[in-house]
């Protein structure tokens, strides 16, 4: 047994190598009484583990004692005769003076005998060793003693020496020697056995020689390692080199030769000595060399002899405890072992290793030699193990090898010794191959992992006690400590087993049904394996699953979730299993509750739990009532501390399941613990609310979308509204609870701002029905309020487009050198926030291109939880209405408090609220607002909100965007508004003067923000339907602020369309003065000319630089943002039309002629004529005099009744003149046509009786004379009433038309055309839950409010036989129906391809393609949608649809429910219109946004905004190919075709003035020369300039006929003539006015 225990070595690198040299003579000898060193191989494994310095052997001197061999020589020099036989003479006296000089002659002659000897081999050797043997006398000097030694070896190399002579060399060469000459002794011996090959004459002799020069060699160096050592520490820097290290190992060296060549001489008994020796050696150096030399004699041993039986188990013992603690010579050790193993005392060496582990005393610990022994057999055997698969290597005994581990970790708690033992487990389940080790195939593995488990113990205390995970162990920077390096092998012995484990074939044997998990630690038999790639090997899932579970806390995530998997795959954790609850506590504690643990394995644990719980649930009546609210405490117990987002999600959303179902007092008790996290969040309030100005550019705009993380609060908000959409249908005490807290929530600024908006997502989504019923909605309709907000992924993806490249240029700017600050802030201040920009100077673009991360963003896809149900809840309402209480008494109801929710919008809107707060309210609460149910009985909040946006918008003062959001103040009056449109609906709860301060809050919007006047004009447009006496009040004050912003070409459209619309209620202007009129004219003669300006200039640069396509690219791809002019120039000609019909009878001669003036007169002076202008001075000209509709030819008036009628016609101006003329009675019938209607007159000249004494012309009628008799031409007529003499102008003069086929052709189709514009538009319902093409197309009839609207919309007209044109509706055969709606004013008429009016038939038409064939080429439709969902524009597929013009009620209903409704609350009822067109379609409708309209004013407002959609939707089609073609202009055109073809082809004598009748935008230009083009390209910036007359000019300009402009542009355009446009020169500027203003001469 060794002497001492020691740590592993861990510095075995760190030795100091010594150069071992021979003591040459003359050196003084070391004192043989020095002390000997007692450490021994224990201090080797000091050194090794950094206790000492392990040193190379140095040489120390030799030391050797024994009696004087002087006497001995004498008496065989006496017996030998003097006869030197085979001496050369020349040597004889050297030998006499060998035998008797003086030593100094006897040590020369020995120097010279040397040498003899090697030359001559017949010389006397053994005369002459003789003679010199008394030279080697340890007494001797140092020379005497070295010559003598030398002389030996000479003679001991003879090869004619016998073996008695051998022996005698033996003799002397082992007789006590001076330490000093111990080389010269072991040389001599090498020599005489020619290095351990001849050992005759003294073979037995050897092996106890060198047991003894073994024993006195080591005590020799270790007492030259000691002086060297003290000498090396007071000798600085000099390294220790004594001579004996190097005989040390001259002797090793030797004894392995020995043992190689001669074992076979040495008996056991020597053996024994030489092994002791050996061991006594390795128990007292403190050298590497010397370990290492006395395994190598071991090794010659075990390979060319046999150790000793009864020195076997010290060999092994010694062998392994160097194996296991000097790193350096563990290869060195394990050779020898190994090759002990193979031999045939290989079992007896695993017995011996079983034996050291079967044995160990319960105290083991205080003994270091026992300890160090089981660390060798421990390291041998783990080699043994992973060399089992090797041939020749015994098998190591699986039991035996157990029950020793069981032993040692039972009776010693070395940290060193579990180590080496879970190193051993490694090596069980990972040969050197990467395999199990066959021996576990059929075995159990539960003893080995038990053992594992103890072995572990102090990794996991640790573990435990810091509340850390391995990975912190495994930590470099923690390599040396104990529980790093255990912690180490214990992962590795994790992961194999993990690798075991995801290798499985699916193919594997599986475990009994039913089997326990536990079954392991009671021993039932459990033989549950899977079969892996290696052979004849298998895998106990089970025992490798339960070893996991105990050692929980080390085991790396991934390793977590294969026990997981197990679990869930074999049910572990299921009431079936008999260890279910520790199972689920395991997971519980283990798994789900350790927050080092990863999200993965969180979760998973929590998916285990969850799938038990519903096990549970379905078992419940099997437990305690309280057993199921203790599962949930123990899962929610800690949760208010927890951080991870995700696994918070899924216990929030599993909590919220449960709660839904859950008893009230268990979810009490889970509403209020979630509770607790949300106030242990409200302390980072203030983070939040700056998180959403944080810059964060993403990598692409489709990163635009907010990724901010959730917020603890956030999450547990998204629980609550999980619940309350569950619980929603039938539970309304939950119901209200959860929508307290979510109010609570949204209201509090303490909340996280997440929260809030989570919250808000609900709230905002609350909903009523007919019945009062309350359910949440999926869509919010917000989507365009959205965008002006930037809060679509579009809409924030154009703007960081925008900001990109505003960086860029900025960029640019400062390259360039630009240091103007001054103008930089202008351009940050000014320029950039017009466009939208963030405020920012010119120096910060490097953060320009930065954008924002919003903390919300417009989508109903995932805005919700989850999605919420279609049906209205049955428990919930919110009213107090009778249809609230007519339910089954078993069902409990209640009312939910909206107006909770509108108290807290007030207050939100009323303090300083977090912008992601403010603009979330700002761009959902109008959509709420549209439903009137879900705010019944919250009037007195309705009343405020309206007092506060109204006070708001009038003083400025609601909240202003941070400047970083790239908005203006603007854009938060244009949400207030869309807001205060929703509330105007609710005018019935207002009294007079507050419906007056929303009508002034509208219109003081018009012209205080830029941006705000489009939604201000479409308020005021409802306004006038459903607050007209408000409306009519300011009505003046709207028209004077609309002029002030005609300089805003964006708003144009609007504001015709307002004015279209104000035309046909007549109530409101029904006190207009005269001046008043005139500002309505005003805004239409400005935008006129806007447009004759814009072409114009197109025109002028696209003939000064033909290279850019300036005209054509404008004329096809109009700007939307600039609206389509085609549609401004139209629909101010259309209200020019209407307001001169609302002008009364007698008024509307006194407009003409200043009408005329600036319908001919551009806004810089110079006159023009278009088509327009001529077709509406021909209209006025029709009605000006007269409120009557079109007359037609008298049908009696025949040749049989009137005689004789001759008929003729004539052109005269813009009209077709026809004369029929009874030639003798005098009655004739003149139809005069014009462009914009057909009048008939049936006049009569009544003759005069001739006088008696008249005689007639014609002389042969004077004969047989009884009566006068009168004949009359048509020409006479013509003559007479409808031209004068002299003519004026070739215009006045009538033409002739000859009465032939081609003019009677060209007549019926002129009458052919109509004098109205005609529109069709489709109208389509849309029954209950009906979202299918055909299935809509097959309605038959709707509700009654659809049938309602439809009496309003148009006239019930009859089909069969109609004379005007139906739109393609058959008036023959009844195939489209026999009636459909029609509705006509004076100049427009829109027939109405009503679908519920058509005949349908399934079974010949199941697709009602009949239908189809109409609305599916109707560019507009109006939709009935009474489905309760939201309508798709792509529900009726085609390529014509331009625009659906969709109608839902504000509170949807069933069909059922619609037909309970009584006419009451049908005509109280309101209704949603939006304008939905097609993708790429511009914004041209009031209705653009949502609008909410009473029943009462729907069919107005809708038909004007399909009449307006009809219009714009033809200029649209027309886009590319030209203008549209209105009824009047073709009428007019058929005219100026005739007039071409019958004018007569005289030369003119000088200028006259142009005709009016070039058309706009038709026809080829006339020829321009080039002088022209040239002066027109020199004056295209100047054209250009002047057109911006129009935004310094305003609507006063035409109240002044005086103001005659003569400037540079009226003298340019008077030389430039165009396809549409004439210029008059200065001398003409009344002619062509003269020529149209009928009135001047009418009067």
């Amino acid at each position: 047994m060794f002497r001492r225990i020691v740590s592993l070595g861990r510095k075995a690198g760190e030795e100091r190598h010594t150069i071992a040299m021979t003591p040459s003579p003359g050196d003084d000898a070391s004192s043989p009484h020095e002390s000997k060193n007692t450490s021994g191989l224990t201090s080797v494994f000091k050194s090794l583990t950094g206790a000492t310095k392990l040193t190379k052997s140095p040489p120390a001197p030799v030391q050797s004692s024994g009696p004087s061999i002087n006497a001995q020589i004498a008496e065989r020099l006496n017996t030998t005769p003097n006869l030197l036989r085979g001496l050369p003479p020349l040597h004889n006296d050297t030998y006499e003076l060998l035998k008797n000089g003086s030593m100094n002659e006897r040590v020369n002659a020995a120097n010279a005998l040397r040498h003899t000897v090697a030359d001559y081999p017949l010389n006397p050797v053994l005369d002459i060793w003789y003679a010199a043997k008394d030279l080697v006398d340890p007494t001797n000097p140092r020379a005497t003693r070295f010559s003598g030694w030398e002389l030996l070896k000479e003679c001991v190399k003879h090869a004619s020496s016998t073996d008695l002579e051998r022996n005698e060399y033996f003799q002397t060469i082992s007789a006590e020697a001076n330490p000093e000459d111990f080389y010269l002794q072991l040389g001599a011996l090498v020599d005489l056995t020619n290095h351990a090959r001849n050992l005759s004459g003294f073979d037995y002799d050897v092996f106890p020689l060198l047991s003894k020069w073994l024993e006195e060699a080591f005590d020799a160096v270790r007492t030259a390692r000691g002086n060297a050592k003290k000498q090396g520490s007071r000798m600085k820097g000099k390294s220790l080199a004594t001579g004996e290290d190097r005989n040390f190992a001259d002797l090793f060296s030797f004894i392995n030769d020995v043992i190689k060549f001669n074992f076979s001489v040495a008996d056991d008994d020597a053996a024994k000595v030489l092994i002791d020796k050996l061991l006594d050696i390795c128990m007292n150096t403190s050298v590497e060399e010397d370990l290492q030399a006395c395994i190598g004699v071991m090794d010659a041993i075990v390979t060319f002899g046999v150790i000793p039986g009864d020195k076997l188990k010290s060999c092994v013992h010694v062998l392994c405890s160097i194996h296991c603690l000097v790193p350096s010579l563990q290869k060195d050790a394990w050779h020898t072992i190994s090759i002990l193993c193979r031999s045939h005392n290989g079992h007896t060496t695993v017995r011996l290793l079983l034996d050291v582990l079967a044995s160990l005393p319960e105290n083991a610990d205080k003994k270091k030699e026992v300890v160090r022994e089981v660390r060798g057999a421990l390291s041998v055997l783990t080699k043994l193990v992973s060399k089992s698969f090797e041939k020749g290597y015994p098998a190591v005994p699986y039991a035996l090898l157990v029950d020793g581990l069981s032993t040692v970790v039972k009776a010693t708690s070395a940290w060193k010794i579990h180590l080496d033992i879970l190193r051993l487990t490694n090596a069980l389940f990972c040969d050197s191959q990467g395999n199990i080790n066959s021996m576990l195939a059929d075995e159990d593995w539960t003893p080995v992992f038990d053992v594992a488990v103890t072995c572990a113990g102090a990794v996991i205390t640790t573990l435990t006690k810091t509340e850390s995970s391995i990975s912190l162990l495994l930590d470099p920077n923690e390599a040396d400590s104990a529980e790093s390096m255990l912690a180490r092998e214990l992962d590795k012995l994790i992961c194999r087993i993990e690798n075991l484990l995801s290798d499985e074939p699916s193919t594997a044997t599986q475990k009994q049904e039913g089997a326990s998990l536990y079954q392991a630690d009671t021993g039932t038999q459990k033989p549950e394996v899977a079969l892996i790639e290696q052979p004849n090997t298998f895998v106990q899932r089970q025992d490798c699953i339960v070893f996991f579970t105990k050692i929980y806390q080390a085991l790396s995530d991934s390793a977590a979730i294969l026990v997981l998997e197990y679990f869930k795959k074999f049910r572990c954790c299921s009431p079936s299993d008999p260890f279910w609850e520790t199972n689920l506590s395991l997971v519980l504690d283990a798994f789900l509750a350790d927050r080092k643990r990863s999200t993965d394995v969180r979760l998973r644990a929590l998916q285990a739990f969850t799938e038990v719980y519903d096990m549970i649930e379905l078992l419940n009546d099997q437990f305690e009532p309280g057993f199921i609210p203790e599962l949930i405490e123990r899962l929610l117990g800690d949760v208010a501390g927890e951080t991870d987002i995700m696994l918070l999600q899924e216990i929030v959303s599993f909590a919220a399941s449960v709660a839904s179902i859950a008893n009230h007092a268990l979810f009490c008790y889970i509403v209020d613990t979630l509770w607790g996290i949300i106030w242990n969040n409200r302390s980072r309030s203030a983070m939040s609310s700056t998180l959403s100005l944080t810059l964060e550019p993403p990598s692409t705009p489709h990163q635009l979308r907010s990724v901010v993380a959730q917020t603890p609060s956030n999450v547990v908000t998204r629980g609550y509204v999980q619940m309350f959409l569950r619980v929603l249908n039938y539970d309304a005490i939950k119901s209200t609870r959860l929508f307290n807290v979510l109010v609570s929530i949204a209201e509090s600024n303490l909340s996280e701002i997440d929260a809030r908006i989570t919250a808000m997502q609900l709230l905002i989504r609350l909903r009523a029905d007919w019945a009062n019923r309350i359910f949440v909605t999926s869509h919010t309709e917000s989507f365009n309020l959205a965008t002006s907000l930037y809060r679509t992924e579009e809409s924030m993806a154009r703007k960081y487009a925008e900001e990109t490249s505003y960086a860029a240029r900025i960029s640019r700017a400062e390259m360039a050198g630009s240091a103007r600050s001054s103008r930089g802030i202008s351009l940050g201040q000014g320029q950039m926030q017009d466009r939208g920009y963030p405020l920012r100077s010119a120096s910060g673009s490097k953060s320009a291109a930065g954008t924002y991360r919003h903390l919300w963003v417009a989508s109903d896809a995932d805005a919700l939880p989850e999605a919420p149900s279609q049906a209205a809840s049955t428990v919930l309402y919110c009213d107090n209405s009778n249809d609230a209480t007519e339910t089954d008494d078993s069902v409990q109801i209640a009312v939910l408090r909206t107006a909770l929710w509108l108290e807290a919008v007030l207050t939100l809107l009323k303090q300083d609220t977090d912008w992601e707060v403010y603009s979330f309210i700002l761009v959902h609460l109008p959509s709420q607002l549209s439903n009137h149910a879900i705010f019944r009985g919250a009037e007195s909040q309705l009343r405020e909100l309206r007092r506060i946006v109204c006070d708001q918008i009038k003083a400025n003062s609601f909240q202003e965007p941070p400047n970083i959001y790239g908005l203006r103040k603007a854009d938060v009056a244009i949400g207030l508004f869309h807001t205060l449109t929703m509330i105007l609906s609710y005018h019935q709860y207002f009294n007079k003067p507050e419906e007056d301060e929303i009508v002034r809050a509208f219109v003081h919007g018009i012209a205080t923000w830029e941006r705000s006047a489009k939604c201000c004009i479409h308020a005021l447009t409802i306004c006038c339907h459903e607050l007209p006496s408000s409306t009519g009040k300011a009505l003046v004050t709207i028209l004077q602020k609309m002029a002030q912003i005609i300089t805003q070409p964006h708003v144009a459209m609007h504001i015709l369309e307002f004015l279209a619309c104000l035309s046909r209620l007549p109530s409101l202007y029904a006190n207009f003065r005269e001046d008043e009129y005139r500002i309505v004219f005003g805004i239409c003669f400005r935008y006129l000319q806007y447009v004759r300006g814009r072409r114009q200039s197109y025109r002028m640069s696209s003939i000064s630089d033909s290279s850019v396509p300036a005209a054509s690219e404008y004329l096809q791809n109009p700007n939307t943002s600039d609206d389509l002019p085609q549609y401004v120039y139209t629909l101010a000609y259309h209200v020019i039309v209407f307001w001169f019909l609302a002008l009364k009878l007698p008024d509307r001669a006194n407009h003409v002629g200043w009408i005329a003036k600036n319908l001919f007169t551009d806004v810089d002076g110079p006159q023009v004529s278009d088509e327009q202008a001529q077709l509406t001075i021909d209209f006025m000209q029709r009605v000006t005099y007269a409120d009557v509709d079109e007359s037609a030819a008298d049908p009696l008036f025949t040749a049989d009744r009137f005689g004789e009628i001759l008929k003729k016609r004539w052109l005269i101006g813009n009209s077709i003149v026809t004369i029929e003329q009874a030639t003798a009675t005098g009655w004739a019938q003149i139809t005069k046509r014009q462009p914009s209607g057909t009048s008939s007159y049936t006049i009569r000249e009544l003759f005069k009786p001739p006088p008696a004494h008249q005689r007639p012309m014609n002389e042969s009628a004077r004969e047989g004379y009884t009566a006068p008799s009168n004949s009359v031409l048509p020409n006479h007529l013509l003559v007479q009433l409808l031209s004068s003499i002299p003519q004026g102008s070739d215009l006045s003069r009538p033409i002739p038309l000859p009465d032939d086929e081609a003019v009677n052709r060209a007549i019926r189709m002129f009458d052919h055309s109509s004098t109205v514009d005609g529109h069709k538009v489709g109208v389509i319902y849309i029954g209950e839950n009906q979202t299918n093409e055909t299935e809509i197309l097959a309605n038959i009839t709707g509700s009654r409010d659809y049938l309602q609207f439809l009496n309003g919309l148009g006239t019930l007209t009859k089909l069969k036989g109609a004379t005007f044109n139906t739109q393609g509706l058959d008036r023959q055969y009844d195939t489209d129906g026999k009636y459909t709606f029609c509705w006509r004013d004076r100049v427009t008429e829109i027939v109405f391809h009503v679908t519920t009016q058509m005949p349908t038939n399934i079974e010949h038409d199941p697709q009602c393609t009949l239908k189809k064939r109409h609305i599916g080429n109707d560019f507009v439709n109006i939709i009935f949608n009474d489905s309760g969902l939201p309508f798709k524009f792509d529900t009726f597929p085609s390529e014509f649809n331009f625009v659906n013009i969709v109608i839902t009620p504000e509170s949807r209903a069933s069909f059922v429910a619609t037909r309970e409704r009584t006419p009451k609350d049908v005509e109280e009822s309101f209704y949603k219109v939006r304008l939905m067109s097609k993708p790429g379609f511009p914004e041209i409708s009031p209705a653009s946004e949502t609008k909410i309209v009473s029943l009462r004013a729907l069919p107005d407002f809708i038909r004007l905004l399909a009449l307006n959609a009809s219009v714009f939707s033809l200029v649209w089609a027309h886009r590319e190919g030209g203008e549209q073609i209105s009824a009047w202009r073709n009428r007019l055109r058929e005219i100026k075709r005739l007039r071409e073809k019958y004018t007569p082809k005289v030369a003119t004598q000088g200028p006259t003035p142009s005709p009016p009748g070039t058309a706009l935008g038709h026809g080829p230009p006339p020829p321009i020369n080039a002088a022209a083009q040239l002066e027109a390209a020199r004056s295209g910036n100047t054209v250009r300039d002047s057109f911006s007359s129009l935004r310094r000019s305003s609507v006063a300009t035409f109240f002044s006929a005086s103001s005659e402009q003569n400037s540079h542009r009226s003298s340019m355009l008077s030389t430039a003539t165009t396809d549409n446009t004439e210029a008059m020169t200065v001398n003409g500027l009344d002619a062509l006015v003269d020529s149209v203003d009928f009135s001047k001469w009418s009067a």
